[in-house]
Parts: structure tokens; sequence; C-alpha cells
């Protein structure tokens, strides 16, 4: 299923396709925080952190099927698949975007 995303948003995921923690980065504000996991992750070297080092540990592919936008967030439901503990799984992102970059995402069950 093809859904229609934000541009910050379809460059994220564009992004992620690459397996660039680099590419990631590039798609956030310079201030840009990341929650997932328990865990926050401020600015792009950290998210930059964050890409690698999940990149070291699982292989995953996301494929987004619902995206609503409200009161200035916008959530993406996921159905991710790898080589993580409980794959398939289908996972939220919740997107706050400042222009065309993304300024927040957090990652949720």
């Amino acid at each position: 299923m093809t859904i229609k995303l934000p541009k910050a948003i379809e460059a994220y995921f564009d992004a992620d396709r690459t397996c660039s923690p680099d590419a990631i980065a590039a798609t956030f504000t310079r201030d840009g925080i990341v929650k997932d996991k328990g865990k926050t992750y401020e600015g792009r070297d950290a998210i930059r952190r964050w890409m690698d080092e999940a990149l070291q540990e699982y292989r995953y592919t996301v494929e987004p099927f619902l995206a609503v936008t409200e009161n200035g967030k916008t959530e993406v439901r996921g159905h991710v698949v790898g080589t993580f503990p409980g794959s398939p799984i289908d996972l939220r992102f919740l997107f706050v975007l400042a222009g065309d970059k993304v300024a927040e995402l957090e990652v949720t069950v």
C-alpha cells in the first residue's frame, strides 16, 4: 500500500532504506530529537550514533501503512521486519516537523 507522507517524513523513510546513519541524521534539524527504547538522542551527532548502533545490532525494513496528522504531530504506523526479537512488528513513529526537516521523532510500539 502506498500512502502520502509529508516530504520531511518521506525523506526520513527514504534515508532509512539506505542504511546510512549520515543520511538519517541529515533529515533532522540541527537540534533534532529522537526518543527510542526509553532513551533520548539530541542533535544530529547523537542521532547518527543512534542509527549506527541500531544498524550494528539489527537489519530491518519498514513499510509505512498509515499516516495521520493532528495537533502538529504526524503519526505513521509502519510494519517492521528484521533480525530482531519479536519480528515482525507494527511500530508507531510520531513526528514533529520543522519545515522540510524532522524536529522530533518518537518510536513506540
